[in-house]
This record gives structure tokens, C-alpha cells and sequence, in this order.
């Protein structure tokens, strides 16, 4: 017979006060209760993030090219601490504008990157390119985040003609080729732009505010879809029966749950943004001169590719280099609000066994608390 003591709820699969026989199912491969329990939902996806040995690393070399972009020359009108800037043409230093760094022996020289034939420096150019590369991806992750959360949310949890109307128009965006969309918005960024008198930087703000207008409905479906599975859950239930308003349970219950979705994808679409400023650059409509991207520089000096390739190979090192890292911190994200993707451990998979073999000692008498566990008797 069985006999049930304090701490264990009568008819219950296990089920102890500290939940972590129940905490079983959503365990990862290879945790443990006692690695989950008393954490909250924050600390285990930042737990299992910095777990993540390439998204860690992704991380501070994306915020390593963020922080020389910025401070080597400027933002606006605060300087940066390199000496030269894009557009100071002066006298080229090595035979055809060759970089100056080398390592035998190590240095830097003046022009680490090298030259082109106007003797601008090519360190200086790329930072700018990075610069507003890194802008235009931003912001399109931002103003797509928005966007299709809003209208993927609202879709989800009003269903009926809400639903229809904005799945309609999602539908219509989705099946324009994205390319033909940006470039359109593009060359009409630029016009726009030109006829304001803004400076031809603005563009790059303009250019992604309207990327990012045009990226959002992959992200609408699926949060669409994160939506109206939470709709009919038992929570959303007794909030409405408690009263709760469709605001309230949209951004306190539902929203909540679907951050994980969210935030992996939004990584995502800021990936594909960059690659897709890039593209539209190097077509002639996205930043225009006299500023530079990642996209224009490589556009600029493809002729050049043969004779002196290091101008092509900067810009593409770090077009790679941040398109990388953004995907390695979304497979990080993705794992960390999942633990169903977590990595496969061959210790854990080893130990998993004995762990389940070794009886689980109730706490007695003596035990934290004096509580008792739950036995069970033949």
C-alpha cells in the first residue's frame, strides 16, 4: 500500500509542494531538477545562453564591431579617436594604396586597410560602412519586431474579420519577391531625401524605416500562430473569467509567453537586413555617395578585384563577420527559450542512467525544515 505524506498531493503523479517532480517534463536532455529549481524564467534562458559557447562568443564580436565602428571615427559631431575620415583624400603611402599592417614585423602604419587611387583611407570608409550597416539593421529590426507583433498578435487573438483583413494583407506583401520591395523603397528613399534637402545620411535611416515596413509578415504568421494556440489555453480562461480586459490579457498573459518566438526572429530578419542593405547597395539603391556602406564599397572597388583585392575583402570580411554573428546569437536565443534544442552531451547521456537508478533519499525528520518525504510501503 501506499501511504502519502505531507508534501505529496493524493493522487498525484509524484507531485511534491516544490514542484520538481512535476518540473520533470519540461526539463532539457540532461538537466536535472536540482539545476532548475528555484530559478526563474530569466535567469534559466540566461543560464542556458551563456551556455552557448558560439552564441557567447558571436556576442562579443558583434559588440566588438559596434564599439570600433562607433569610437574610431565619430558619430556626428563627437570625434572618434582615428585621425583620419572617409571622405580626406591625401597621398598614397604603399605602391597602389597596399595596406600598411603587416605582422613581420607587426605593425600598423597609417593605413592599416590600405588606399584607393584617391588616397582615402580604407579603414575610415569601412567604419562608416559598418556603421550605417549596422543602422539600417537595427532599425529594421525594430520597426519589423513592432510591426508584425502588433498585427500578428491582433490577427491571433481577435480572429473573424480582424483576422482575415490582416491575413489578406500579410499574404499580398509576402508573395512580392522582399528584393524588388526593398529596391523600389529604396530608390524612392533616396528621391525623397534629395527633394527635402536632407543630408544623404538621412537616407540611411529613411531606407531602413522602409525595409523594415516591408519585412514583417513572415514574423505576423508566426506570432499569428503563437497567438492562437495561447488563446485557448487554461490561464487566458480564468483570466477572462476574473474580469481581465483583452488589453490586460494580451500584455501581461499572452505576450509574455511568446517572447522567445519573437526575439529568435527578430535576429533573424536583422540578419537578412544587413545581407539585404548589402544587396540594394551594391545595385545602386541604397546609400548613396558621398556616404558609404558595406553594400557601396564593395560595389565601388569591384572593379579592382584582381589588382588590388584588398579593397574588396574588408568590406566583405565584415559584411560575414556581423551576418555570422547575428545568426549564432539566434541559434543561442533559440535555445535558450527552448530547451528541447538543447546540445547533446555525451557525459550527461552517460550519467543520465545512474541518475535515474539512484533512489531519491527523502528529506528526513532532520532535514531542512524537519519535513518529511513521500515512501512508499509494499
Amino acid at each position: 500500500m501506499s501511504q502519502h505524506f505531507p508534501g505529496q498531493v493524493p493522487g498525484g503523479p509524484g507531485s511534491t509542494i516544490d514542484g520538481a517532480a512535476d518540473g520533470r517534463a519540461s526539463l532539457a536532455p540532461g538537466e536535472t531538477p536540482e539545476q532548475v529549481r528555484g530559478r526563474s524564467q530569466g535567469q534559466l534562458v540566461r543560464r542556458r545562453f551563456l551556455h552557448n559557447t558560439a552564441a557567447v562568443i558571436s556576442l562579443v564580436v558583434l559588440t566588438g564591431i559596434v564599439l570600433l565602428a562607433v569610437t574610431s571615427i565619430g558619430v556626428g559631431p563627437v570625434p572618434g579617436w582615428w585621425r583620419w575620415d572617409p571622405t580626406t583624400t591625401g597621398p598614397v603611402v604603399e605602391a597602389g594604396g597596399a595596406p600598411t599592417m603587416g605582422l613581420s614585423p607587426l605593425r600598423i602604419g597609417e593605413h592599416p586597410f590600405g588606399q584607393d587611387n584617391l588616397g582615402r583611407d580604407l579603414f575610415a570608409m569601412t567604419m562608416q560602412g559598418a556603421q550605417y550597416s549596422l543602422l539600417v539593421m537595427f532599425i529594421v529590426g525594430i520597426v519589423a519586431g513592432l510591426v508584425g507583433t502588433v498585427v500578428g498578435g491582433v490577427a491571433g487573438y481577435f480572429r473573424g474579420t480582424t483576422e482575415a483583413v490582416l491575413m489578406r494583407l500579410t499574404d499580398v506583401i509576402i508573395i512580392i519577391p522582399l528584393v524588388i520591395i526593398a529596391a523600389l523603397l529604396g530608390k524612392m528613399a533616396g528621391e525623397y531625401v534629395r527633394q527635402q534637402g536632407w543630408p544623404t545620411s538621412a537616407t540611411v535611416v529613411v531606407l531602413g524605416l522602409l525595409i523594415g515596413a516591408a519585412s514583417w509578415p513572415a514574423l505576423a504568421r508566426l506570432v499569428r500562430g503563437e497567438f492562437l494556440s495561447l488563446r485557448e489555453r487554461e490561464f487566458v480562461d480564468a483570466a477572462r473569467l476574473a474580469g481581465a480586459s483583452s488589453g490586460r490579457i494580451i500584455f501581461r498573459h499572452i505576450l509574455p509567453n511568446t517572447v522567445g518566438v519573437i526575439t529568435v526572429n527578430v535576429t533573424l530578419l536583422m540578419s537578412s537586413a544587413i545581407l539585404l542593405e548589402t544587396a540594394l547597395s551594391y545595385l545602386g539603391f541604397g546609400v548613396q555617395a558621398p556616404d558609404w556602406s558595406l553594400g557601396r564599397l564593395i560595389s565601388a572597388n569591384q572593379t579592382a578585384f584582381v589588382t588590388r583585392p584588398w579593397l574588396f575583402w574588408w568590406p566583405g570580411v565584415f559584411i560575414v563577420a556581423i551576418a555570422l554573428s547575428i545568426n549564432f546569437i539566434g541559434d543561442g536565443l533559440r535555445d535558450a527559450f527552448d530547451p528541447r534544442q538543447k546540445k547533446f552531451s555525451a557525459k550527461r547521456a552517460q550519467d543520465a542512467p545512474v541518475r535515474a537508478a539512484r533512489p531519491e533519499r527523502p528529506a528526513g525528520p532532520s532535514g531542512p525544515g524537519g519535513s518529511t518525504g513521500s515512501v512508499s510501503t509494499p
